[in-house]
């Protein structure tokens, strides 16, 4: 089964993904950094590519801060490459970027749309100087496993809403899918960077005290059990269904590239880490006024603009999967407004930068 057809499109994942773009925007900084230590002394175009860039707005957020700090050390032409699943919503990227709107301000900046997996090679080799990918690497290329019967993520659910469960092995096999993701993602990505080229991978995740999963699969998981007590979905189609996510700690992140025996240790160079919480405007402006309403709709919003798809794929067979959808998320906003602290919300992201070696 395929795992999900990318983020919800008709522009609903652009209006809710704030919180994600302040995880990005913490760390563009190192990528302007490292524009300065590129060698741009030949002749040719300069490429920036982005793997996940769903309907593009961050995406071209961050385009829109490499492009200067590329121009302060050289003229070449630059290409900014946008990636994502062949099934991805790209109407509004290729909106942005029409040429003649001119979004990056620049008459020599070219862009293009590539679709496919970002698990395989995309791109000719030795042809960018620049790839990134922020939150995309957190879904999975496949489902580990047919059936999760006990909570619909494979972390389980949080300490402070322990309703379902999930064993070692479970997680333990989802664990090993997460690192073979990211090994082939890296390897790919290592036969399309030029020598001394930078790889940013940004992505939520577990920190020691606090997961960004809790909260939002906590509320999502409690309004998938309240459509099977209401006889919308049968227990075995709640067993199949799981979210194709899996919350990685900095370390997991690591771990390819500081092996020694690992063949990424000897394509890259592991420049810098960091594990690091965003504050949530949403759940900062709850913090200031109250409106619990508010909040409710934004929370939930938020989380079924990434949530959505693969609920749609895993619950297909559904008489009146319209009506589920609809009926899971209006739950999940119920319970968020009724009792908003059984759900709280922190963001906890870590990222890696690191050059092609050669």
């Amino acid at each position: 089964m395929q795992v999900t057809k990318g983020m919800v499109g008709h522009g609903f994942y652009d209006g809710h993904s704030a919180p994600q773009w302040a995880a990005t925007a913490h760390v563009l900084s190192w990528l302007e950094e490292t524009a300065a230590e590129l060698d741009l002394s030949g002749s040719g175009t300069v490429t920036l590519a982005d793997f996940g860039c769903s309907e593009g707005r961050n995406s071209i957020g961050v385009m829109r801060h490499l492009v200067p700090a590329l121009r302060a050390h050289s003229d070449r032409p630059i290409q900014t490459i946008h990636s994502d699943l062949p099934t991805n919503d790209f109407s509004d990227l290729f909106e942005l970027l029409d040429p003649e709107g001119g979004i990056f301000e620049d008459e020599h900046v070219y862009s293009s749309a590539v679709g496919g997996s970002m698990f395989r090679q995309l791109l000719p080799p030795a042809s960018v100087q620049m790839a990134m990918t922020f939150n995309a690497i957190g879904f999975l290329s496949r489902r580990p496993l047919d059936r999760l019967p006990g909570y619909i993520l494979a972390n389980g659910p949080s300490a402070l809403n322990p309703i379902g469960h999930v064993s070692e092995f479970e997680r333990s096999s989802f664990a090993q899918q997460a690192d073979a993701d990211l090994r082939s993602f890296a390897r790919a990505r290592a036969a399309e960077i030029v020598p001394g080229g930078k790889l940013l991978i940004e992505v939520f995740g577990a920190g020691e005290a606090l997961r960004t999963c809790d909260g939002i699969y906590d509320v999502l998981n409690d309004a998938v059990l309240d459509a099977l007590k209401a006889g919308m979905l049968t227990q075995e189609a709640y067993a199949r269904y799981y979210q194709p996510v899996y919350m990685r700690t900095l370390d997991e992140v690591m771990a390819p590239f500081e092996d020694s025996h690992s063949d990424l240790s000897t394509l890259f160079t592991l420049e810098r880490s960091e594990l690091y919480e965003i504050p949530v405007s949403f759940v900062e402006a709850f913090k200031q006024n109250g409106d619990v309403e508010a909040y409710a709709k934004a929370y939930t919003d938020f989380f079924r603009a990434f949530t959505e798809t693969s609920l749609r794929l895993n619950l297909s067979d559904s008489a009146d999967l319209d009506g589920l959808v609809r009926y899971v998320y209006t739950r999940a906003e119920q319970r968020v407004r009724e009792t908003p602290e059984r759900y709280p919300f922190n963001y906890i992201a870590m990222a890696v930068l690191l050059t092609r070696k050669g």
